[in-house]
């Protein structure tokens, strides 16, 4: 079972903006400081990182966002997620521009393109004020079966526990925060798991069992950890995707990551995996990056797609 997806999900958003309704417990947003037209250059880098994933040989399902009520469409692995098992998980989003992102459409695509057994909706959960936002709230090790989660706003403890149980993986829940005190918002920016390496941020990790818990886990995988600051989470060193074309496998990061990654830390992946950076700074002013922009896909393909 391949931790890195050959193909994924992309969103092209037409009027991209920092959203107002997440800017409350995303420590990662900021003001926008640029000459050019926010949504022209994020329009833009989209299109750039679609090109050059293609011309590494990752396949691309492309939707455009024309509309202006869903300012975070760029981030579409919150919403669903895909598993080998031909699963597909759709979430119960916090913010309540969020849930406007969700596409019959982008569903009805991959019901079409691969195998699908199954849709799982815990949207219904909103209701009752619990969420559980994809691949942003959990970070996922597909072949290990072992899901990892930062406690927040974002994903509740029952509904993390009630899809581990659905989709057969070990429930690893921990508490981190920043050197504020504030929550993480979502684990996939201090965290992503390749095919047998780990990026973590351990010290945001304070309590020292949950730190142990959390690196056994990796450790049971038969996965080293590559430990990143404080300062380097920020830089979205943490939010970065394991990818692969069936030849070579390809860690889809930001410029602002790898820039702030130390030549030991590059030389470290190197060995492992080909680096691949992309510039979004214009996206990273929403506080989310490379990983949050990609929704990889685990499930089969059909056989009679054209």
């Amino acid at each position: 079972m391949s931790q890195a997806p050959s193909s994924v999900v992309m969103i092209r958003p037409h009027h991209f903006q920092p959203n107002p309704q997440t800017a409350a417990d995303n420590s990662f947003q900021s003001e926008a400081n640029t000459d050019v037209s926010l949504k022209t250059l994020a329009y833009q880098q989209v299109t750039d990182m679609v090109a050059k994933l293609e011309a590494h040989g990752i396949d691309v399902n492309l939707f455009d966002d024309t509309g202006s009520s869903t300012p975070d469409s760029v981030f579409p692995n919150n919403w669903f997620s895909t598993h080998a098992d031909g699963k597909i998980a759709i979430y119960a989003m916090f913010p309540e521009n969020r849930r406007l992102e969700r596409r019959p459409d982008i569903i009805q695509h991959l019901i079409n393109k691969y195998k699908v057994s199954q849709v799982i909706d815990y949207s219904p959960n909103e209701h009752q004020a619990r969420f559980l936002e994809g691949t942003g709230a959990m970070v996922l090790d597909h072949s290990a079966r072992i899901a990892f989660a930062v406690r927040s706003n974002r994903c509740s403890d029952q509904l993390f526990y009630e899809f581990c149980q659905q989709f057969s993986y070990r429930p690893v829940l921990f508490d981190a925060t920043n050197k504020d005190g504030t929550p993480v918002y979502h684990t996939n920016v201090i965290m992503t798991i390749g095919s047998d390496y780990v990026l973590l941020a351990t010290d945001m990790i304070k309590d020292p069992e949950q730190r142990s818990i959390v690196l056994e886990a990796i450790e049971s995988a038969d996965k080293m950890v590559i430990h990143l600051s404080e300062q380097q989470i920020e830089q979205y060193c943490g939010n970065a995707l394991e990818l692969s074309n069936g030849k070579k496998k390809y860690l889809a990061l930001s410029s602002t990551a790898f820039d702030a990654l130390t030549n030991d830390q590059k030389q470290t992946l190197s060995s492992r995996v080909n680096l691949l950076p992309f510039d979004v700074n214009a996206i990273e002013y929403a506080g989310g990056s490379v990983r949050c922009m990609l929704a990889g896909i685990h499930l089969p393909k059909r056989t009679d797609h054209k």
